[in-house]
């Protein structure tokens, strides 16, 4: 069973934004990334628009062949945005505007009776709900009471890792968390820092059915092409 990769293309629009442009296009990097292989399509929509822009959702809904999934914060705007929309699935995600990425995973247990109203609103929309989450018991027990069908787990920890024995230790932590969501019947999925070096032992989990990887691949892209650079992450991936 190969793991299914989502490619994230927000940084193809960081990129625009920076100057002000119309190019490069997260629309046309889309359909790029899906030719080479990509399972999906992921995209960030932050409240301050800093990348993906309105416009860029609208024209992916209609030009997606894979699916779409839609990062977003569990605010008021954005599951409107959401249920106008009308994507695939939605991973609720935490967002500081302060911040440069996202910082961690979602505090579903602190959280929690906030979040019922959003993840019910979402699936009663027909549209799957994934919460991004640390590797932790408590946090995948939370999702779990909330009804939702898929977990992202964060693996920042284990990519920012600096020696072999925290990067052990983190890796036994998805792993631990990986078999406990999917014991409690949810779809595992994983992301955030995984690049060409440390994606392998992830995707060897077998629990872990979907990656979402963004940066490193538009890293990659500007060396070698985005077609490339997604079939070489395709076949880190390779068959578990």
């Amino acid at each position: 069973m190969r793991t299914r990769l989502g490619v994230n293309v927000d940084h193809v629009a960081t990129i625009r934004q920076a100057r002000g442009t119309r190019y490069p296009d997260p629309v046309t990097t889309a359909a790029m990334a899906e030719l080479a292989g990509a399972d999906q399509i992921t995209v960030h929509l932050r409240e301050d628009r800093r990348h993906i822009q309105d416009r860029d959702l609208r024209i992916l809904k209609e030009t997606v062949q894979t699916r779409l999934n839609l990062e977003m914060a569990a605010t008021d705007e954005m599951v409107g945005i959401a249920l106008a929309l009308g994507p695939d699935s939605v991973t609720l995600v935490p967002e500081k505007r302060e911040e440069q990425t996202t910082e961690g995973g979602l505090d579903v247990v602190a959280q929690e009776s906030a979040l019922r109203a959003v993840c019910d609103a979402l699936m009663d929309a027909d549209i799957v709900v994934s919460l991004f989450i640390d590797p932790e018991t408590a946090q995948i027990d939370a999702a779990s009471r909330l009804g939702v069908q898929v977990v992202e787990i964060h693996t920042g920890d284990y990519a920012e890792a600096d020696d072999d024995e925290t990067h052990e230790d983190e890796l036994r932590r998805i792993e631990r968390a990986a078999e406990h969501a999917a014991a409690s019947g949810l779809v595992v999925a994983a992301g955030h820092g995984l690049d060409y070096v440390n994606v392998a032992d992830i995707a060897a989990i077998p629990e872990i059915e979907e990656l979402n990887i963004g940066h490193s691949i538009v890293a990659r892209a500007v060396l070698v092409g985005f077609e490339r650079a997604v079939r070489e992450m395709k076949d880190l991936l390779g068959a578990r």
